[in-house]
């Protein structure tokens, strides 16, 4: 073993013993947020004052990643300490999709669960429900889903706000559910005759795009048709405080026991339709507003723990699934409103893009007591934390566990100021890969969105693109001619991981990537 290693190994055993007693740990995790979304990242615009407290109490890192750019793969590897990208049904998934993770393959749900602590699911799901071999029978018991991956405890939406059925689903059965009127789902055809998008656009709140105009839910056209349901439909507006109330009960249960509670609000997914008593807190509009209410309900999260006695034993990390999107298929006015908020911060890009702020997330780390308080640059990415809370709990991870996350404890600590060597960004089949300052991106085209309903596509030619992002945040000078072998270096690290992302783009029809 090198001085290097050796090094890093005593700081882990210190960060270890410094934390012998199991805390409870929390994920926060929000939805379509960008790196410059909160007050701490140099967001403005909306008020987000209790999470800039949690992240002047804790550590803030700028070098904090999602996996991918878009929700579902990025929720994977979350779970799952996997890259997306190895599993091919990892894309964004429509809302009666078959669960995509394997029971088999550990989480960090049910490994928590099996090392003694009591696990729930708060808010979306998006990693599909029931088995590929069988239509999923809504009325009837959900599974495989939640559950069979380690929560013992789930509250949980099928997919996202926009995508029917638009329903609460507790512990694998539709919340209110009168068997008199049942649930159907299609995502190919039109189900009953319920009014839509497209026949009946005065029935709306917000006027949406074609994709985002199927069966009308409270005012709101979605992604899908259904038909039935209607005492358990939802009402956006109590979204959040549902979601809440529901993590906020799970946390007062007991103290008996820790635990792992994956929160995860709908907040700032389209369509954005807040309490009342929220409409009109920022200055940008309905995605401002959003941003308020996920801001008030972290507020209200750490009331309670401190409430309950539970504040200085818990670790939270709150972050997002992916980079931010403005317009996303509902005319609400948030290119319009956005000022001079910069919801990617200085990165280029946001969700579904390869450009830096697709994956670059706010990444904050608490524990009063614990944590040093500070900002760290270390890189860190979302599919470390499986490897790093079983560091933390002092328990092996299975062989078929997280093999491609690291053990960061130190790090997330601020410990140590050592992160990952590089981390991986993938967005619609394809990936990135940055080390150090240097990114790299291979062949093949990079999404972005532009203005409403608007698409700007990058073709990239042989041999990739190289970015300097200290002196280039915006990623507009390539500097692959200058630098050969920098370009080399990265070119195979995507060679080693994933050599079929190096021969150009993967063409999948917009169903396939959920657009």
């Amino acid at each position: 073993m090198g001085k290097g290693m050796a090094f890093a190994a005593a700081v882990a055993v210190v960060a270890v013993a410094a934390v012998a007693e199991k805390p409870n740990i929390i994920i926060i995790y929000g939805d379509d947020i960008g790196y410059g979304d909160f007050g701490c990242y140099g967001g403005t615009g909306v008020d987000t004052a209790n999470i800039d407290r949690l992240a002047e109490g804790g550590l803030r890192f700028t070098g904090g990643y999602c996996t991918a750019a878009t929700c579902t793969p990025s929720r994977y590897s979350l779970l799952t300490g996997e890259y997306a990208f190895r599993n091919k049904e990892a894309h964004i998934l429509p809302g009666n999709a078959p669960l995509i993770i394997d029971p088999a393959r550990p989480t960090i749900a049910s490994f928590l669960r099996d090392n003694g602590y009591r696990t729930a699911l708060a808010g979306k799901w998006h990693l599909g429900l029931g088995l590929p071999t069988q239509p999923l029978d809504w009325n009837g018991e959900i599974k495989p889903g939640p559950r069979e991956v380690g929560f013992e405890y789930s509250f949980h939406m099928a997919a996202t706000a926009d995508r029917v059925p638009s329903v609460y689903i507790r512990n694998g059965r539709i919340v209110d559910l009168d068997p008199a009127d049942p649930v159907q789902v299609d995502y190919q055809k039109p189900v009953g005759d319920e009014p839509t998008g497209v026949s009946h656009p005065q029935l709306l709140r917000v006027q949406a795009d074609l994709q985002h105009s199927g069966t009308i839910i409270n005012g709101v056209s979605r992604i899908g048709w259904m038909s039935g349901g209607h005492r358990a439909r939802f009402r956006d507006e109590e979204m959040a405080d549902t979601y809440l109330g529901q993590a906020l009960d799970f946390i007062r249960a007991g103290k008996g026991q820790p635990f792992f509670l994956y929160y995860a609000p709908n907040e700032n997914h389209v369509p954005r339709v807040v309490h009342e008593r929220f409409q009109g807190a920022s200055s940008l509009g309905p995605r401002g507003d959003a941003l308020a209410v996920f801001d008030w309900c972290v507020g209200r999260l750490v009331e309670v723990l401190k409430e309950t006695g539970q504040y200085e034993n818990t670790l939270i990390v709150l972050s997002s699934d992916n980079g931010p999107v403005l317009f996303d298929g509902y005319w609400e006015g948030a290119i319009e409103k956005q000022g001079g908020h910069r919801a990617a911060g200085p990165w280029r890009g946001g969700k579904y893009s390869r450009w830096e702020g697709g994956t670059r997330v706010p990444f904050i780390v608490s524990w009063p007591g614990t944590v040093q308080p500070g900002v760290s640059g270390a890189l860190v990415s979302h599919v470390d934390l499986l490897a790093t809370f079983a560091a933390l709990v002092g328990a092996p991870l299975p062989a078929n566990a997280g093999q491609d996350g690291m053990d960061l404890l130190p790090a997330l600590l601020g410990r140590s100021d050592a992160g990952r060597d590089y981390v991986i960004q993938e967005a619609l089949t394809q990936l990135a890969v940055r080390r150090g300052d240097w990114k790299y991106i291979p062949p093949g085209s990079v999404t972005e969105r532009g203005g409403i309903d608007e698409w700007i596509k990058t073709e990239v030619d042989e041999p990739g693109l190289l970015f300097n992002l200290a002196e280039d945040p915006g990623e507009t000078r390539d500097l692959a001619a200058l630098y050969p072998e920098k370009l080399q270096e990265l070119r195979a690290i995507v060679a080693d991981i994933a050599p079929d992302k190096l021969g150009g783009e993967k063409k999948l029809d917009r169903k396939q990537l959920g657009l």
